[in-house]
């Protein structure tokens, strides 16, 4: 029996989703999660999903954040982006982090069924509208950088999103329960993995994917997803 998990903060675009799971799969399981945390909870707690299904405009998550958090804790969980923004370049960014598809919000029920039905195969779906842009040399350095981020452990992630919002090692080490040296630790494993030679360096890096034109529709909406 297929197992589904749904991550999406907006109660009637989940029950959609499940309609959809119910029609397309009637024997599935279906598993549904408002935010990120209770996703990631029910992902830690038990493995045993085939995809889950993440929209990208979650509460408290900035850009591409959940995405990495899910493909790094569960490399090997098919996810699939579920969004209200159908421009390209996110697109090509979801795919470049791993995703094993992406179906706009604007999809009909139809289109979403046949959607899950290619995932489930074991192929990539895209919307038959996207067309792949030609890679600039500024998209190559945005690929490499995804790229390093996704070597990443969860919790030289959850380190990364602390210097990035200003936090000393003292305060890093406060809020993750662990010692400074530790946290030292990961900040030297965060600089060698994205080749940086220190902190504020590392954050103007990361902080250059934030102010991509990819992201001009995206900080529209005060979560940013």
């Amino acid at each position: 029996m297929a197992r589904f998990l749904i991550i999406d903060d907006h109660p009637l675009f989940r029950e959609a989703l499940q309609a959809t799971v119910s029609t397309a799969y009637p024997q599935a399981e279906t598993v549904e999660a408002r935010t990120l945390d209770e996703g990631l909870a029910l992902l830690d707690d038990d493995e045993a999903f085939d995809l889950a299904l993440l929209d990208l405009n979650l509460p408290g998550i900035q850009g591409f954040e959940g995405l990495l958090q899910i493909r790094t804790r569960h490399p090997r969980l098919p996810v699939v982006v579920v969004s209200g923004h159908e421009d390209a370049r996110i697109i090509s960014e979801v795919l470049s982090y791993g995703a094993a598809g992406f179906i706009p919000k604007s999809a009909r029920r139809s289109e979403l069924a046949a959607a899950l039905g290619e995932v489930m195969d074991g192929l990539i779906y895209v919307p038959e509208s996207y067309q792949p842009q030609a890679v600039a040399a500024e998209d190559e350095d945005r690929a490499e950088l995804v790229r390093r981020l996704s070597t990443l452990t969860p919790q030289q992630l959850r380190v990364l999103q602390m210097l990035r919002q200003g936090l000393l090692n003292k305060q890093i080490a406060y809020e993750l329960q662990v010692g400074e040296t530790t946290v030292k630790a990961h900040v030297s494993e965060i600089l060698r993995k994205l080749n940086v030679y220190s902190r504020t360096q590392a954050v103007i890096e990361v902080t250059k994917l934030d102010n991509a034109d990819l992201f001009r529709e995206v900080d529209a909406f005060p979560a940013k997803g």
